[in-house]
């Protein structure tokens, strides 16, 4: 009841005059969805164990070229983020998701679910909040400017001196030596984050995220391989990528880290004595590229679904929910101090390491508690129905044409759910990346790379069709598995030995017991699993519910379409006249406002980020069912919609 004290009736909602891309709102509205003021405040300032950087860092950084708060909300506006008003459970005013975090005693920045996961659509100087909606943020930029007002910090001796002077004041620091020592390390911690997840050659052409997006699994992906590094592979790979004079000149210093007690974070703390090139080199050889951005996915459903994720990777049933949100905390800056140590201990053998000489202790700040508690919190949430007060009232004679088409054309893989029913159940149909023709990059990414298991090395995962060892290489999923079952069997050791054990098992009990989805087969038309290709199933994108559509654009998995009526199109192709109707195939992205006729968000006569669909990861093609070009799941054709009757299918859309 205490931490639902929040009842503000704006819900914090800060308005903004004007923004770079021309929008404007002067009152934000929120619609129906299941949620009361406290439960959506709640929402945004609940942390999950998140810690980006001090928290007294982010309060006071400037921007990189001026004095300007970095956090100021112009410049959070920037970025997408959403600005906020002071509240009770947000004091110091941070933008929706983002919030004060401690660990081991110290205070942190971090990110919130809803940092991803609530968005804002502007109109008539409206600005429609709906809780659970895919963000319109660009994280990628915001983390680089980040990492650069950082630097700047620390190369401006003025800027470094207002900046020492206001962390001190705080008294979260007892002198300015400690306060430049973290801040060289952030600083450095975020420069290489940046670094690590781009691409890195001709075969993988720089895929920017823009705004609306991000590889998140390609991001866990390599911070999961960032801390099972051993140090007994790293210095094999240092072996295999350097010559052996730099080798030697290197080990020097890198040596005695690889070799202390303290094996956390160890690539961290040897890159001060390699080279930029080294770093490089270093980072090819460990990562993959984080290149396959795709759209925020709206969280209204999620608990009643039966597999998750873009490409049915998560089964959402048991404790899947813990697993699959302990992994997103991995993502988004949760601490990770994986380590080796010798002996067994209860949550080893929970873990599935076995009973061997030595067990990986997984100690996170991962908020396992309240992450259980967020999915619950969820269970209430409803997706958001066309607010006729403040868009274009619903025109009923369309709608009805729209209803018969949308049976012809979208029922067989989008079926209906009453979207507020609490026993509802959305069963994902899965669909083969090779018949459905949308861009396959995620998809591709997820079943193929791989990664060196470290720390997890000889240990054995299932993959549903069987156990896999992970030998030297392994591939990413696997370890990402293994990884989240580990964090999730480890209870917080800052608590009494009995509480934190007492406090995880109710986490295990509450989330297994309360779980009313339960294993089930994957429907749809995909490859299944064999012992042969135990990850074949995840070649395949997910066609949901598609209650609240309306609110989430831009579409299709990877946000290449900016409106629904543009989904409707066709795709041009080389031989296609030149005077017909497609996909735009570059359009803007980053504005806010909304285009209720076309129903998406305003892409063009503004400068924001420009979403090139030539690029692998950006293709706009596949989903061609209204333009009688991809073939219903029984292999019919169907005419090609006409204008009309597209409106008319747009109409019944904005209803759902």
């Amino acid at each position: 009841m205490y931490e639902f004290r929040d009842d503000d009736a704006d819900r914090g909602a800060a308005t903004v005059k004007i923004n770079k891309f021309g929008d404007s709102f002067s009152e934000t509205a929120y619609l129906a969805q299941g949620w009361s003021e406290s439960d959506s405040l709640w929402f945004y300032n609940t942390t999950q164990g998140s810690n980006l950087l001090p928290y007294g860092f982010f309060l006071v950084l400037e921007q990189a070229d001026s004095q300007v708060l970095f956090r100021s909300n112009e410049n959070i506006n920037r970025y997408g983020y959403l600005p906020q008003n002071p509240t009770i459970s947000n004091p110091d005013g941070l933008p929706v998701g983002m919030v004060r975090d401690e660990y081991r005693g110290k205070q942190f920045m971090g990110f919130t679910c809803a940092a991803c996961h609530t968005t804002q659509i502007n109109y008539g100087g409206v600005g429609i909040r709906v809780d659970g909606g895919p963000a319109n943020s660009d994280m990628e930029t915001f983390m680089v400017d980040l990492a650069k007002a950082m630097h700047a910090t620390l190369e401006n001796p003025e800027k470094r001196s207002r900046f020492v002077a206001k962390v001190l004041k705080q008294d979260s620091y007892d002198n300015a030596k400690a306060v430049l020592a973290d801040l060289e390390k952030y600083a450095q911690r975020i420069k290489t984050y940046t670094i690590v997840n781009n691409p890195r050659d001709t075969k993988r052409p720089l895929t920017h995220y823009g705004y609306a997006r991000l590889d998140a699994f390609g991001r866990i992906y390599n911070r999961v391989l960032e801390h099972i590094m051993s140090a007994q592979q790293l210095r094999e790979l240092l072996a295999e990528t350097l010559s052996p004079e730099a080798l030697a000149e290197v080990m020097t210093g890198v040596e005695p880290v690889l070799s202390s007690n303290d094996r956390d974070h160890i690539i961290e703390r040897i890159q001060e004595y390699l080279t930029g090139k080294q770093i490089i080199e270093l980072r090819n050889k460990i990562y993959n590229p984080a290149d396959a951005p795709v759209s925020y996915p709206f969280l209204w459903d999620i608990p009643q679904h039966d597999y998750v994720q873009w490409n049915g990777r998560v089964d959402n049933s048991g404790i899947g929910p813990m697993a699959r949100n302990a992994g997103q905390v991995i993502g988004v800056f949760g601490t990770l101090d994986w380590q080796e140590k010798d002996g067994i201990t209860l949550s080893s053998v929970l873990g599935g390491q076995g009973f061997g000489d030595k067990h990986i202790d997984f100690q996170s700040s991962i908020n396992i508690r309240n992450l259980r508690r967020v999915e619950k919190q969820l269970r209430k949430l409803t997706s958001p129905l066309w607010p006729e007060h403040i868009l274009p009232r619903i025109d009923n004679t369309r709608l009805a044409n729209g209803a018969e088409l949308f049976t012809r054309y979208c029922a067989s893989c989008h079926e209906r759910i009453d979207h507020t029913h609490p026993s509802r159940r959305v069963v994902a149909k899965m669909i083969a990346v090779s018949s459905i023709k949308t861009d396959s990059k995620m998809a591709v990414n997820s079943a193929q790379f791989s990664g060196y298991s470290g720390i997890l090395r000889n240990q054995y995962v299932s993959a549903g069709v069987g156990n896999i060892l992970l030998q030297r290489q392994a591939p990413v999923v696997a370890l990402l598995t293994s990884a989240t079952r580990n964090v999730v069997t480890t209870p917080d050791k800052d608590k009494w030995f009995i509480q934190r054990w007492a406090e995880r098992l109710l986490d295990f009990a509450y989330t297994f017991f309360d779980n009313d989805v339960q294993p089930s087969l994957k429907r749809g038309d995909y490859t299944p699993d064999t012992t042969a290709n135990p990850f074949a199933s995840i070649m395949a994108y997910k066609a949901r519910s598609l209650n609240g559509i309306w609110a989430t654009a831009p579409y299709l998995h990877n946000g290449s379409v900016p409106t629904l009526y543009d989904l409707l199109l066709p795709k041009r192709q080389a031989d296609d006249p030149a005077d017909g109707e497609y996909r735009p195939d570059e359009f803007m992205v980053g504005s806010r406002g909304f285009d209720p006729v076309k129903v998406g968000l305003k892409s063009a006569g503004y400068d924001g980020f420009l979403f090139r669909t030539s690029i692998w990861g950006n293709h706009n093609s596949g989903h061609e069912y209204a333009s009688g070009r991809t073939p219903q799941p029984d292999g019919t054709i169907l005419p090609t919609l006409t204008r009309e009757q597209r409106m008319d299918l747009l109409e019944y859309l904005k209803s759902l």
